[in-house]
């Protein structure tokens, strides 16, 4: 669109990097956040991406995030790493150990990554799809601030407790998973009420607990779980991993992720599996799987264009609106 921005993932990269640095982040940490960022951008993840940034950004001035943390990682046993992300970004201590678990999952057959005290993760599939790419099947949890109703009730007790699923395919794909437990994410809610447009019906409550499409009542009131109890089910799931296994906490005790100077203390639980461990020609079996699933039975497998989507946007760049390329670049100016 007329006045949109073309950048280079070069660029893109140091756009985003310059502007976490010049708001007090560390280069490491930095560095981490920016090539998240920038992966869900490019894997078509947008809401998740450069749009996203914002909230980082102006989390570390506000000082919901602490720019200068240096995760603390301890291993109690050989198999399990645990990280206190020390109020900063989980992305970067999950880079910190990335190396080492995916050593111990091909040694032991499985590890276990559990963080807390970190601010919200952003796109949850980031960090199964970097283990599945190196041959690891992969679980993710997460959860944050309390903004979705559980089964029977009406006030938010859970966050949007998303749950991410990877494994390697061939020739460098890999399938990929990754949904949150709410009828939709928060940030779809947050961007209809940015233009002004109704959300469907089933989405979300207003404070009253009514059912409601104004996306401005919904963020007063609760998200829905998609498939009703089922999926506020998962949610709960979600919550045990992300929060009662790493510690961090509860949705329900998480300060606003966009308000306020305290970080919401969010969990992240992943578990890596070494699926060569497990069962001869892995790879290959479920890549004729998915093979058959698609060709014969016309099945969508999510994540199988992920590379794909990465390759176009490198070639072709990567487009920003006008206003969000403006509104990061003023951070940098800070």
């Amino acid at each position: 669109m007329p006045g949109d921005v073309t950048l280079s993932p070069a660029e893109a990269m140091d756009l985003a990097r310059t502007a976490l640095m010049r708001v007090g982040m560390a280069e490491a940490a930095a560095t981490a956040l920016a090539r998240a960022t920038l992966d869900a951008e490019m894997a078509g993840k947008r809401a998740l991406g450069l749009q996203h940034l914002t909230d980082y950004l102006r989390g570390l001035i506000d000082g919901r995030i602490k720019g200068r943390a240096e995760p603390l990682i301890t291993s109690p046993v050989p198999a399990i790493m645990k990280c206190d992300a020390m109020g900063g970004v989980a992305q970067h201590g999950f880079s910190l150990a990335h190396e080492e678990l995916a050593s111990k999952a091909r040694t032991f057959g499985l590890a276990a990554f559990a963080l807390h005290n970190s601010y919200t993760t952003g796109e949850l599939g980031w960090y199964a799809a970097r283990l599945a790419e190196e041959g690891l099947v992969t679980l993710a949890a997460t959860n944050g601030p309390a903004l979705m109703a559980g089964a029977g009730g009406r006030q938010p007790v859970y966050c949007t407790n998303p749950l991410a699923f990877a494994a390697p395919l061939d020739t460098g794909r890999i399938l990929l998973v990754d949904q949150a437990s709410s009828a939709t994410a928060f940030v779809n809610i947050r961007e209809a009420a940015a233009r002004g447009e109704a959300i469907p019906d089933g989405w979300a409550l207003d404070q009253d607990g009514a059912p409601t499409t104004d996306p401005f009542a919904a963020m007063q009131g609760a998200l829905l779980a998609f498939g009703g109890a089922r999926g506020a089910n998962i949610a709960l799931m979600v919550e045990v991993l992300a929060a009662g296994l790493t510690g961090a906490n509860w949705s329900l005790d998480a300060p606003d992720f966009q308000a306020g100077d305290t970080s919401p203390g969010a969990g992240l639980f992943v578990l890596a599996l070494s699926p060569q461990l497990f069962t001869d020609d892995f790879v290959t079996r479920l890549s004729s799987q998915a093979k058959r699933l698609v060709g014969d039975y016309s099945v969508h497998i999510p994540g199988i264009e992920r590379v794909k989507r990465q390759r176009d946007a490198e070639s072709a760049g990567i487009v920003l609106p006008r206003q969000l390329f403006d509104s990061i670049s003023s951070f940098r100016r800070n």
